[in-house]
């Protein structure tokens, strides 16, 4: 599959989108049920996901820890649902969790993932709307989008299983 395509339609905006030959209801179920993204949401290689906690429905809860394999470092995000159609669009707030690194990525973001088929193909579109344009910036420069197609090479994986 072709990678991911990032675009800034803001100061305060990244959005990533990225096909997947595979039908919405797979790519929803990979992002929806712990078990399965846990197997792909890892970024470069090292990283594990020991904690993958989702409550997904409005008002519900969720939590995501990576853990390096290297030195045990830790950190995550967590957030709560805002909107959830299945197979279509999932809204949710997302506040970053520096653990052991320390470092920030800014306020809390709102990030909505669609997830639009065409002939057994889904586009997963990822917009990510951060309170500032330093906050967006920081983000960015973590290498954030490369992990992100990283990952998504892995669910190519997951999903031709």
């Amino acid at each position: 599959m072709k990678s991911a395509e990032v675009t800034l339609p803001s100061d305060t905006e990244v959005r990533v989108s990225r096909l997947f030959n595979a039908p919405a209801r797979l790519v929803w179920r990979a992002y929806t049920e712990p078990a399965l993204l846990q197997r792909w949401m890892l970024g470069p290689p090292g990283w594990s996901m020991p904690v993958c906690e989702m409550d997904v429905r409005v008002d519900g809860k969720f939590q995501w820890r990576w853990r390096s394999d290297e030195n045990g470092n830790e950190f995550g995000f967590y957030g709560e649902f805002k909107e959830v159609t299945p197979h279509k669009k999932i809204v949710h707030t997302e506040f970053y969790d520096p653990g052991d690194l320390g470092d920030k990525m800014g306020e809390s973001m709102l990030i909505t993932v669609t997830f639009d088929e065409d002939d057994g193909k889904t586009i997963m579109t990822t917009a990510m709307q951060f309170q500032s344009k330093e906050d967006r910036d920081t983000a960015l420069s973590t290498g954030m989008t490369d992990g992100m197609e990283m990952s998504y090479q892995k669910l190519d994986t997951v999903l031709a299983a």
